[in-house]
């Protein structure tokens, strides 16, 4: 009887033990990585903000005019620009100004190369650019402006009244200039310019070059 009994408490004791162990076996196996709280993330629709480009230019200048043999004066202008990539641009440019033959005058005083003391000289051009030199321009210790220093070559007009009435003549232009931007939309530039021309005005038809400093402010659009 004791036996018995011994055998039936060994045989409680090792279905206990199997139990938990055989339920583990038969229980389905989750995935260590799964997420247990799945988020629910609302797909907004955004909207782009449209920046304007700026590739377009627009501005006034004026400066002091050089003719050869008729000396200097101011001289004022329109400029319309369009910038096509950041290294090149084209331009337009047309401007006004006056010749003088006192020099002449003063030598002949009944006589001059001129129908009178001051003539208007007005000149229109389209022009290419390269901008060959992009920096930055310091104020101080804190304050910086984009810049850029560029080269221009273009073709032209050039017109004005001699003794033998309106005369024009087929112009190139070739020069280099600073543009400083103190502002997304304006900027300020300084110019040099050599307009090359033939004239026959004195009696010689021979290349003149017509020097042409000035400085002018721009608006970008």
């Amino acid at each position: 009887m004791r036996q018995q009994q011994a055998r039936t408490v060994l045989a409680a004791a090792l279905l206990a033990l199997a139990g938990p162990a055989a339920l583990a076996q038969t229980a389905p196996q989750q995935p260590s990585n799964e997420q247990v709280i799945q988020p629910e993330v609302e797909r907004r629709e955004l909207r782009l903000p449209k920046f304007p480009s700026k590739d377009f230019e627009i501005g006034l200048y004026g400066g002091l005019y050089a003719t050869e043999n008729f000396g200097s004066s101011a001289v004022g202008g329109l400029r319309l620009g369009y910038h096509i990539t950041e290294d090149f641009f084209v331009q337009g440019t047309y401007g006004r100004t006056k010749i003088s033959d006192e020099a002449f005058r003063n030598i002949f005083p009944d006589s001059g190369p001129l129908p009178s003391r001051n003539e208007p000289l007005a000149y229109y051009n389209l022009s290419a650019g390269w901008n060959v030199l992009p920096g930055e321009v310091f104020v101080g210790r804190n304050r910086a402006f984009a810049s850029q220093v560029y080269l221009m070559a273009g073709v032209g007009s050039t017109k004005f009244n001699t003794g033998r009435g309106d005369l024009k003549r087929q112009t190139i232009n070739v020069g280099l200039g600073m543009r400083v931007m103190f502002h997304d939309r304006f900027g300020v530039q300084v110019d040099l310019r050599d307009h090359i021309l033939k004239l026959d005005i004195l009696g010689d038809d021979a290349r003149r070059n017509h020097l042409e400093l000035t400085t002018g402010v721009s608006y970008f659009f």
